[in-house]
């Protein structure tokens, strides 16, 4: 990968939990590219994880905040901007979390209250972030805000629940808001399609070990790794990318382009002998 991607630049990543999340090797990408950030989760999360030891290896500073709420979002932007000496460069939204998934109640039989948490969690979480910083005008011209989906926002995956109509909204959200953005400020807005990654948020869907093999085979380039993720993102927080905005991005091997591969094939008709 070319040096020093990120010199100069400072952001704030939402999400890291612990050594298996996406937004822990993202940061660690991010710092290896030169670039400085806050850390930032629930304070429930901070608590749980192992935030601090990622904070103590980046050189980056932890501030808690409930990404659910405005008024933690507001002071966490006014923290990292006196941090920083003024507008930040990027942000990254890796959050998501079903109470139905968790509790192993089925779509047919969702809880309401339930699935409105999941909405405002894995969704309407990343449009709070952007109202904040769009309204605080915390982002430089040509900044760039990145939040992972997966590709359970357009196909069917029983397993995933009501985390797909989540990842459908936030898909949603990140065009609308990415308009309004680079219209008025300049700032870049995309969604990224990951492969299934065993993060622990991620090993808590029903099936995802047959789910990794599965799309492990039909891919033609295999799974996404975590690791592989963090550099795409960090390509998107890059110069290199300032006119790619509104778009969903598969970064999944080929996965989501995919009817049925030789490989699952093959697969599939050796179960029967």
């Amino acid at each position: 990968m070319v040096k020093d991607l990120l010199k100069g630049k400072n952001g704030i990543i939402f999400g890291a939990l612990n050594d298996k999340s996406i937004a822990w090797k993202v940061a660690e990408r991010a710092h290896e590219q030169r670039a400085g950030f806050v850390l930032s989760n629930t304070p429930v999360s901070i608590r749980m994880g192992t935030i601090d030891q990622l904070a103590d290896k980046t050189g980056s500073t932890v501030i808690a905040a409930d990404a659910t709420s405005t008024d933690d979002l507001n002071n966490l932007f006014e923290q990292t901007m006196e941090i920083f000496g003024g507008k930040i460069d990027f942000i990254l939204h890796s959050i998501g979390m079903s109470p139905n998934v968790r509790k192993g109640i089925p779509y047919t039989d969702i809880n309401y209250p339930n699935f409105s948490k999941t909405l405002d969690i894995s969704a309407l979480s990343f449009h709070k972030i952007m109202q904040t910083s769009y309204h605080m005008d915390a982002l430089k011209e040509w900044g760039s805000i990145v939040a992972l989906s997966y590709v359970a926002a357009q196909k069917t995956l029983s397993g995933y629940n009501d985390m797909g109509d989540a990842k459908a909204l936030l898909e949603s959200i990140g065009r609308s808001f990415g308009y309004v953005y680079g219209r008025d400020k300049k700032v870049r807005v995309n969604t990224v399609s990951q492969s299934p990654t065993p993060t622990t948020a991620g090993s808590g869907v029903k099936g995802i070990d047959t789910l990794l093999d599965f799309s492990e085979r039909m891919s033609p380039l295999g799974n996404a790794t975590a690791e592989e993720a963090a550099d795409f993102i960090v390509l998107l927080f890059s110069d290199l990318t300032r006119k790619v905005t509104m778009q969903n991005l598969y970064h999944d091997g080929g996965f989501s382009s995919m009817g049925m591969s030789n490989r699952a094939i093959e697969q599939y008709s050796k179960s029967f002998d």
